[in-house]
């Protein structure tokens, strides 16, 4: 099967197509993106991918060596759009009043009020401003790449050897990519010439996917990069003619059921696999326990269903909708397992963790504000231990067009 053509830097319909080889490359910046910024946090991505610790506080040497022998470098928020990275509140003093300035923009798990993802199914919505920072996003990608579930690849790799034209390009199609760490885990654990087609509304983020992305295939086979800015909404069958994969981090969980409907229909009827990564699933477990635990649960999976957004149904409702349209779906656990190599990545969690649970339950104000201090110091100290519950989704569509 050979992916879409590649136009080196150049545009059309929206599109910016970059070419990405095995050797020395030259990336020319989306439009609207400052070089010298856009710059400096590409090489922030770049060494947050390749296992070098970071000197601001964020993830450490140990927490990327433990990635290594997981999946992922990921995206998350999915893109890199998640119902984990959306506006951090909390005070200076580690309550919940008022905004840290020490938070990240976009960091935390939950949006603004009325907020939707960044990439949406749909075409007639509004246009947004940007969510997520690629702060954020290089931010939690250690923790991603160490929980994506390495269970699904074998069966995904057998699927993709079986596809008609086996010589071509694999066309692997990248929803809400934000910075492209999905990109960055799996092509190279994946054989074979690849092209990979970024979505994400915005250009910021989609330079940075570009700027950073993936050299070469676990065979050393080349890999190339295009980028596709805007709505993903006429996600069609016809949309994924040619498609080899279809991939998102975090995303499920900020999508309606009518998107992951419309999700399902794409793929089932382009018969394109998709795996689904990093959805949250409502469960929590922090060490040492504290009793406010379970009720701060709550209200954030509360408020992750505002609006009719799926929150920690998603996987369910996901895996319900492939398995009706013909599609095996397989499910596997991808928890973020944060400790003292990850102190930055929990503080920040934990600030939109807490404030989002506020804003569904407001009377929960003082007794909140007191958690999340005493949370924060424990964080600080070393001494607190936080599992995020998520799930990846495998489903492989009944194939179409002779595949085997």
């Amino acid at each position: 099967m050979t992916g879409p053509e590649t136009r080196t830097n150049g545009t059309a319909d929206g599109m910016a197509s970059i070419p990405v080889q095995s050797g020395p490359r030259k990336v020319e910046p989306v439009r609207d993106v400052g070089r010298g910024e856009a710059r400096t946090v590409a090489a922030l991505v770049r060494a947050q991918a390749s296992g070098s610790g970071e000197r601001d506080g964020g993830p450490s040497g140990a927490a990327q060596g433990a990635a290594s022998s997981g999946p992922e470098a990921g995206a998350g928020s999915g893109r890199g759009n998640s119902a984990e990275a959306g506006g951090a509140v909390g005070a200076d003093d580690g309550g919940v009043r008022g905004v840290d300035s020490s938070v990240v923009a976009g960091a935390g798990p939950v949006g603004r009020p009325g907020e939707r993802a960044t990439v949406r199914l749909r075409d007639s919505e509004a246009e947004e401003p940007p969510r997520y920072a690629p702060e954020w996003l290089r931010l939690r990608e250690t923790a991603d790449a160490a929980a994506r579930a390495l269970d699904l690849l074998d069966p995904l790799r057998i699927r993709l050897a079986g596809l008609p034209g086996g010589t071509g390009a694999l066309a692997v199609h990248d929803l809400g990519c934000g910075t492209g760490s999905m990109g960055r885990w799996l092509a190279p654990r994946l054989d074979g010439p690849q092209h990979w087609v970024l979505h994400d509304r915005d250009p910021y983020l989609l330079h940075f996917a570009a700027a950073a992305s993936p050299r070469a295939a676990a065979d050393g086979s080349g890999v190339t990069v295009e980028t596709r800015r805007g709505d993903v909404a006429r996600l069609t069958p016809d949309a994924l003619a040619g498609a080899s994969l279809v991939t998102a981090s975090a995303l499920l969980d900020v999508l309606t059921r009518e998107d992951v409907a419309t999700l399902a229909d794409a793929c089932t009827g382009a018969g394109c696999p998709a795996l689904l990564t990093l959805s949250v699933v409502g469960r929590v477990e922090l060490t040492p326990a504290d009793p406010l635990d379970a009720e701060i649960t709550e209200a954030f999976n509360a408020h992750q269903r505002r609006g009719g957004l799926l929150g920690p149904d998603a996987v369910t409702v996901a895996g319900e909708a492939f398995a009706a349209r013909g599609a095996t779906v397989r499910v596997h656990p991808s928890p973020w397992r944060l400790g003292p190599a990850e102190v930055a990545l929990t503080e920040q969690w934990l600030r939109g963790w807490v404030g989002a649970a506020v804003e569904e339950r407001p009377e929960l104000g003082d007794r909140a504000e007191r958690y999340l201090r005493d949370r924060l110091a424990a964080c600080a100290a070393g001494e607190l231990r936080v599992v995020v519950h998520h799930s990846d989704l495998l489903a492989l569509p009944r194939p179409t067009g002779g595949a085997s």
